[in-house]
């Protein structure tokens, strides 16, 4: 009888207390849910610890844009197209140069030239895929760099430039007044230096490797097959194992290549189209 009683008098009891618990959930549930949602609204949007100044067209600039993305790094891209020459731009970057970087690690703050910003983002985030530690490994990377800014670049920028619409650099016959047929015949020589620097990179740097840093792409490679890009606006006949260099590298690093590659590419045939018009 006891047991009876007690289960009939635990019945009716129960259902008050669910009732109740309902409701204070139901007053709750809301106040939370809008707090959650104004806590939401209220935190701003992240801010990317990399900006990079950048022209779409450029393969300087398609260099550090494809190394970014491949190194995985948190960045922003900003078009810097019409702006170098700014008193803002100027202040910050008295060279006018892209691509440059903004990093609260520099002592200037920002970064310019690609060789360098590679080194120095390789550096600060260890990514020795890219760049390696180990001295004579690095001085390969580095000696192909510049070999490649110091010899190879200026060839190719003589060659390609006129035919892109890029302003030759000062003291170049294409900077100056002489007569178009000199201009013509400084380009000519240009594009017929170009075969010997290419050479050196296939027979000494690359040596048999799939690359110049070996297994995988370096940030020598990167800049190397970016520089390579431009040659397409002159029909050069780039040797087999360029082209091959050049798919391996794209095939490697996939849409982190392709990507800016497609920018430079879709200049390249704008310009291309234009000469036929």
């Amino acid at each position: 009888m006891a047991k009876a009683v007690a289960k009939s008098a635990g019945k009716p009891a129960a259902k008050p207390a669910a009732k109740a618990a309902a409701k204070a959930a139901t007053k709750t549930a809301p106040k939370a849910a809008g707090k959650t949602a104004a806590k939401a609204k209220a935190k701003p949007a992240r801010k990317s610890a990399l900006t990079i100044s950048m022209l779409k067209p450029s393969v300087n600039n398609m260099t550090v844009r494809v190394f970014a993305r491949a190194a995985g790094l948190d960045h922003a891209e900003t078009d810097a197209w019409g702006q170098t020459r700014s008193p803002e731009y100027m202040a910050r970057n008295p060279a006018h140069l892209t691509p440059m970087i903004e990093d609260k690690g520099l002592p200037r703050g920002v970064l310019w030239e690609s060789c360098a910003i590679m080194q120095y983002l390789s550096n600060k985030h260890g990514l020795e895929k890219f760049y390696p530690k180990a001295p004579a490994k690095r001085a390969m990377i580095d000696s192909a760099m510049f070999y490649l800014i110091g010899t190879l670049y200026p060839y190719v920028a003589r060659a390609t430039y006129p035919a892109l619409g890029f302003p030759q650099y000062a003291g170049e016959v294409g900077h100056s007044d002489a007569h178009p047929d000199r201009k013509s015949e400084a380009q000519k020589a240009a594009v017929a230096a170009i075969a010997e620097p290419l050479e050196v990179f296939h027979s000494f740097f690359r040596d048999g490797k799939p690359f110049i840093g070996g297994k995988n792409p370096s940030i020598a490679d990167i800049r190397l097959a970016a520089t390579l890009e431009f040659l397409a606006v002159i029909d050069y006949a780039l040797p087999k194992w360029a082209k091959e260099y050049m798919a391996a590298m794209e095939k490697k690093l996939g849409k982190a290549y392709a990507g800016p590659a497609s920018d430079v590419r879709g200049y390249i045939a704008h310009v291309r189209s234009q000469a036929k018009a």
